[in-house]
């Protein structure tokens, strides 16, 4: 079954009745799921995650062996040790779950069937954040319970109920979804896949390095705000004295999701589909 067909049935399943936000969900969930970039994206998501958080675990009980020192801040931190990747793989997929559509000249039928436009906007957002959140929550999740025989050889595995452990697993699905709604957002103001991922990559990635090599207490400050700096307090179990909170941490994430998406959610009333 092709992509346009699903689309059609989706937006047929619309059209037959009054336009709901339900309907719109529903044409739109069939819709991501159609997309073959999907399921790899999800599954590489997965993988990425429990591959590095494993290699982590390991990195770490060879630098105790050779008589580095380890903490336990370190190995609680294991879980989300493969977010760094995590994150631009699951953002390409919210990307591509928006540019596609423009790229294929689909957007045209969906926003004639949805006039209002913002609902499909809000479809997507909501489907993109659900299932972010459990890939990253079930990606740590798994990630934890793969590193535990690594550690146990040299008495490092700890409990899930070990402090600050469980809520920096679930925080690390919370950063992903503010991750996939800024994506999201990025796609449907550029209505480009490439550009929407190569911008996405220079928030997260580049310009935190870019920073990191320059000195002074201004660019400091600035890295301490973009999106995967604030993103790593988010998901911290321990915060040092002069670094954001937890709670900071999301306030910040948060903003750059929301804004982006307000943005979009203005323009794509505006402007021609």
């Amino acid at each position: 079954m092709t992509t346009t067909t699903l689309h059609h049935r989706g937006s047929a399943a619309i059209a037959s009745g009054r336009v709901t936000f339900g309907r719109v969900l529903h044409a739109e969930w069939i819709k991501f799921w159609s997309l073959r970039s999907t399921a790899y994206l999800l599954l590489a998501t997965v993988a990425t995650m429990v591959g590095l958080g494993t290699l982590s675990a390991w990195g770490l009980t060879a630098a105790m062996d050779d008589g580095h020192p380890v903490t336990d801040a370190m190995i609680h931190a294991l879980p989300s040790g493969g977010l760094t990747f995590g994150q631009l793989l699951i953002g390409a997929l919210a990307v591509l779950f928006v540019s596609a559509e423009y790229a294929s000249g689909m957007i045209q039928g969906t926003m004639t069937t949805v006039p209002a436009r913002t609902p499909v906007l809000a479809a997507k957002a909501l489907i993109v954040a659900a299932v972010s959140y459990t890939v990253g929550t079930g990606s740590a999740l798994l990630t934890y319970a793969a590193v535990q025989p690594l550690l146990r050889p040299d008495g490092l595995d700890f409990a899930l109920s070990t402090e600050g452990v469980a809520g920096s697993i679930a925080r690390t699905g919370l950063y992903l979804a503010l991750v996939a709604l800024l994506a999201l957002a990025l796609g449907a103001l550029l209505r480009n896949s490439a550009g929407g991922i190569v911008t996405l990559s220079a928030l997260l990635l580049v310009l935190p390095t870019a920073l990191s090599v320059i000195s002074g207490d201004l660019a400091a400050e600035i890295a301490e705000y973009l999106p995967s700096n604030a993103g790593n307090q988010l998901v911290a179990i321990e915060i040092a004295d002069d670094a954001l909170t937890q709670l900071q941490g999301g306030v910040v994430m948060g903003a750059w999701a929301l804004v982006p998406l307000l943005a979009a959610a203005v323009l794509l009333k505006r402007r021609d589909v």
